[in-house]
Parts: C-alpha cells; structure tokens; sequence
C-alpha cells in the first residue's frame, strides 16, 4: 500500500482513462454496423471526464451513467462510481448511484428494444449489475474508512507524544523545584547566616584589618546569595528554553536591551562607572523585567527608562504610558517583580512598582551608595 501511494495521481488516471477507452473501443468493434458520431461523442466525452473525476466526482459520474445508456460500457462507470463513494459519506446518495449505474446499463435503448427483451432477463440482468455495482461503492467506502483510521491514528499518536513531552516536563520541573527549594532552604539560609556574622563582626571588630576582612566576607556573601537567588529563579522556570549563563549582563547591554525591546522606548540619563557588577546586573533586569511586563500587559504603549544617581543613592525608573489595545490573555507566574525586590534587599535598596493615575505604570529601583555589593 505504501508503494502504491507513491504512484502519481496522474498516472494512475491516465491509466484508468486508458482502460476506460479501451472499453469503449471494444464495444464500438463489437457493433461496428450501429455505431453513430453521438454515440462516439459520448463515449469519448465520458473516458475524458475521468480525468477530473478527483474535483468533480457527481458531474463525473452522470456522464458514465449518459454513456452507458448509450453504449454497453463498464470500466467508466465503475471507476467513476468508486469514486463517489471514495468521497462522499452520504449513504442514501451511494445507493442512489449505484442503483443509476445498474439501470443504465441493464435498460436497452432505444426503447423499441424493450418488446425484444423479456421483462424477466431485464430484472435478472439488473439485478447482477447492482451486485456488480456494489463492489465500486464498497472498495470506496473502505478505502475513506482506512484513510479516516490512518489520521485517527495519527492523531493519537500525537496525543500521545504530547502526553510523554508534558510527563517529561513534569518530571524535570518537580526535580528543578526541589533542587531550588534545597538551595532556598539550605544554602541560601547558612549563606545569609554568613553575611549577618560578618555584618556584626565588621561593626564590632576593634581593629581595621578585621573589620576590612569582614567587610570582605559579608560583600562576598551578600554576591553568593544574589547568584543563589538567580539560580533559583532559573530552576524554578518551567521552561526548557534557553537560559540566562554567563557572561551576565551590565550597563553596557542596556542600549541594546531597549533598542530590541519590540516596544516604543527611550533610555534617558547615566550611572556611575564605578558600580559593581552585581548591581549593574540588578539594574539591567529591572529594565529587563519592566519591558517585558509593558509588551505584555500593555501593548501599543510607549516606555521610558531613566537612569539617575545622587550623592547618597542611585537606580533606575521605568514609565510607560497605558495600553492602546487590550492586552492577550497570556499567562504569568507573578513572580518577577517578587524577584527584583528580592534583588533589592540584598543591596539594601528599595524597590517599587505601582499604577499610574494616567493609567500607565512605574517602576522603581534605588541603591544607597556604598552596599551594592562586590
């Protein structure tokens, strides 16, 4: 079957067109004597239909049955009614062919030849070609019904496939997240043990060697939990898309962030050149985090990001004006502005987000100047 479907459709109705003709021929040599243009006419008309029986397979088949009322033909008809039923699933209309098929070759015309033929032969000749006309009409509901069994299959086997990916990614996301909660809770816990030790030894050291080392200890650890926390995040995606590695983002990136952020954008002001990477990394997924949020739940809205410093502090604000089409109802962990104020404790900043009476929304980062970290 699999050889055969790589046959051309149209060598296959050349082939059948041919047999077709050849019937006709046959019957024309048969009755020579009878033979008239009309009746040449029609049987050539209905061979050469068949080459169109795929598109127009009704129409097909009324000019094999109109042949065949005229010449004693069966290679037309029964390719043209195997048709019908490989295509239709109406059963009335298929048993309507079928009987039309077997009248027009069992009723003689003209019909002067009714008074020359026995009442009881024409039923008993129509009668074996409804049998015969009912082999087309099964062979081409058979071949719909393994064709609607093979797509079904198909299908099921997609289900299926998509069964096994969504249980693999269930497996993956439970092992991420307990890896996740074991850095969270175990880790991440003695590390910020760590850094208050220091903290308290960097205040109550009597002299300024162990107060610098201890400052160094809690710098250290204050960085370790920030990358703690990134790598939780990552665990805890429920995605296997492509993740954030090395090398991180900085200051530098920024220009290109708001450039591709699909989303009218402006990135206003400066920052110090002196900052730490971890506080550039904060600041670039604040912006990050805030572009996404505004392509998002704000579509058609304009953006603007400020950068901005001062003696005691510096940071980042992000604006965007209110949406100028209803946002996609696309779906959201919530947890990314969790996450960038989780970035801003451990700089002992400050972070906030919130509307606007405009209707647009803000965004706030700020970082006292000298606790950014390593």
């Amino acid at each position: 079957m699999t050889a055969w479907k790589k046959v051309p459709a149209g060598a296959i109705d050349a082939a059948l067109v041919a047999l077709a003709a050849f019937d006709v021929w046959w019957t024309l040599e048969q009755n020579a004597a009878d033979t008239a243009v009309l009746v040449l006419a029609v049987g050539v008309l209905a061979c050469g239909a068949l080459f169109l029986r795929r598109r127009f397979p009704l129409t097909v088949f009324a000019l094999t049955v109109l042949a065949s009322l005229v010449l004693d033909i069966q290679a037309a008809s029964v390719v043209a009614l195997y048709t019908v039923a490989e295509r239709s699933r109406n059963r009335r209309l298929l048993a309507a062919c079928a009987v039309a098929s077997a009248a027009a070759s069992s009723v003689p015309l003209p019909p002067s030849h009714f008074a020359e033929i026995h009442d009881t032969w024409t039923l008993v000749y129509f009668g074996y070609l409804l049998a015969t006309a009912a082999a087309p009409v099964l062979l081409g509901q058979l071949i719909q019904a393994r064709r609607d069994l093979s797509l079904r299959l198909a299908e099921v086997e997609e289900a299926r496939e998509h069964e096994r990916q969504l249980h693999a990614q269930a497996v993956l996301a439970r092992e991420r997240a307990q890896l996740a909660r074991e850095m969270h809770d175990v880790v991440a816990h003695q590390v910020s043990l760590i850094a208050v030790r220091a903290g308290a030894l960097q205040v109550a050291a009597p002299d300024p060697d162990t107060q610098e080392a201890a400052r160094t200890i809690r710098s250290l650890s204050v960085g370790t939990l920030d990358e703690l926390r990134h790598m939780v995040t990552l665990l805890r995606a429920s995605t296997g898309g492509a993740t954030e590695l090395t090398p991180q983002p900085t200051l530098a990136d920024l220009h290109q962030l708001v450039a591709n952020s699909a989303i009218r954008s402006t990135l206003t002001g400066e920052l110090p050149t002196d900052i730490t990477t971890t506080a550039q990394r904060t600041v670039y997924r604040t912006v990050q985090e805030a572009l996404t949020n505004v392509r998002k739940h704000a579509p058609g809205a304009t953006a603007a990001v400020h950068l901005f410093h001062h003696d005691a502090e510096f940071g980042v604000m992000v604006t965007n004006t209110r949406a100028s089409r209803p946002p996609l109802p696309l779906p959201s962990s919530h947890q990314g502005l969790i996450g960038l104020a989780e970035r801003a404790e451990l700089l002992h900043g400050s972070f906030s987000a919130g509307p606007l009476p405009d209707g647009g929304y803000r965004v706030v980062l700020e970082i006292p100047v000298g606790t950014e970290g390593p």
